[in-house]
């Protein structure tokens, strides 16, 4: 029998949202109507202007072959004009912006292509999974940097981690407006940032996949607005919230020249890049649909307002965030002893509502439940009635 220690794999936890899919799928299969806060994969369908796109590119056999790793040029020009447009950012997209199938595949790959065994990465906790295991399995040490509402205090952390003669951090990864807490910034706060960090010489990583879902006349900064950013910093995006296009797989690391070229590089040796037409697709996406960007926004604002106001009418009271398909929620006072986890579960069997345990998160999101705004206000009013019976 071959060696059946993967070193690697075995580093990973168990996958804590998988307990909750295994009874969100048992109870269904029982016949149980199980109202779905978990996952944050968007239920609308993708704008029409972009699918025809797609069907009109796929009827040329050319497009059928190999693609580019890096992206198509006139779809990486495409990104570039977007943050023109959006944030008066000017972008080299010939070594400024690679393509990637997702924000998930870019950070995975970009942690792999500069990360290494003895490196410490500064991660914010609680956070998208693959923030903090992307530097795992390129078998660096994660060190979270605990946000749940202060900013202040999580520069403080920064600074005092920085300050260590010993395990002087290499990267920082952070995501805002935040997955799972609907954190948000402002230009000041990445204005700060970029000062500690190009004092320090350490790289910093910023997914901003939740750019344009924000509401009551919030707009999310980029890091890349920032003077000398571009130094230190790449940043994700994605055409999956913000366009419908959760499956399509398109994302975009767009920044520092070096980091850019790392990820380009290994993804030379590991993918020929998204399909064709999907790519000439998402030209279309950034071109011609920010209208349809704003509808989807308005329809996340619309479900944020009736579960909060929902919520809060059965006593779990709830801060309304400005931005993301999330809510975060302090799971209820005589809840807090049996965790995020069992709390879950019991929503699923007590209330036939499914959300997403802040554990799954980080440890620091213990204490915490995530809904994501994935369900209509039918829906919604429906699992009120069903929270509140176990509140």
């Amino acid at each position: 029998m071959p060696d059946q220690s993967f070193k690697k794999a075995s580093t990973l936890p168990p996958y804590i949202f998988g307990e909750i899919n295994s009874l969100k799928q048992k109870a269904r299969h029982a016949g149980e109507d199980i109202i779905d806060f978990g996952m944050g994969n968007p239920d609308k369908e993708t704008p029409k202007p972009i699918v025809e796109k797609l069907i009109e590119t796929v009827q040329n056999p050319a497009t059928h072959r190999y693609s580019q790793s890096i992206g198509l040029p006139k779809l990486r020009l495409a990104m570039s004009d977007w943050y023109l447009r959006k944030y008066n950012v000017s972008l080299d997209h010939e070594n400024e912006i690679v393509t990637c199938m997702g924000s998930k595949e870019g950070i995975a790959h970009l942690c792999m292509a500069t990360l290494s065994e003895g490196d410490n990465v500064l991660v914010q906790s609680p956070t998208y999974p693959v923030h903090t295991y992307g530097v795992v399995i390129a078998g660096a040490t994660v060190e979270p940097v605990t946000l749940i509402d202060d900013l202040e205090s999580f520069l403080d952390q920064i600074k005092e981690k920085i300050s260590r003669k010993k395990d002087k951090p290499k990267m920082l990864i952070i995501n805002f407006p935040s997955n799972p807490t609907t954190i948000t910034c402002n230009k000041a706060f990445f204005e700060e940032l970029v000062n500690i960090c190009k004092k320090n010489d350490i790289w910093i990583i910023h997914d901003l996949a939740y750019a344009d879902i924000a509401f009551d006349g919030y707009k999310a900064p980029s890091i890349l607005e920032i003077e000398g950013a571009k130094d230190i910093a790449v940043e994700f995006y994605t055409l999956s919230k913000s366009y419908n296009m959760p499956g399509w797989r398109v994302g975009f690391c767009s920044g520092n020249k070096h980091l850019v070229a790392a990820l380009t590089k290994i993804k030379s040796y590991l993918d020929y890049g998204t399909f064709t037409p999907i790519q000439v697709a998402a030209i279309k996406a950034l071109n011609e649909c920010d209208d349809e960007v704003s509808k989807i926004c308005n329809l996340y604002k619309e479900r944020r307002d009736e579960l909060c106001k929902g919520l809060n009418r059965i006593g779990w009271n709830i801060e309304s965030p400005n931005a993301t398909m999330f809510l975060w929620a302090k799971i209820p006072e005589k809840f807090q002893k049996i965790g995020s986890l069992e709390f879950s579960k019991l929503l699923i069997s007590e209330a036939k509502v499914a959300v997403s345990p802040g554990s799954g998160f980080g440890m620091d999101g213990d204490g915490y439940v995530r809904f994501s705004l994935i369900e209509n206000e039918y829906r919604i009013r429906q699992a009120i009635r069903g929270i509140k019976k176990v509140l």
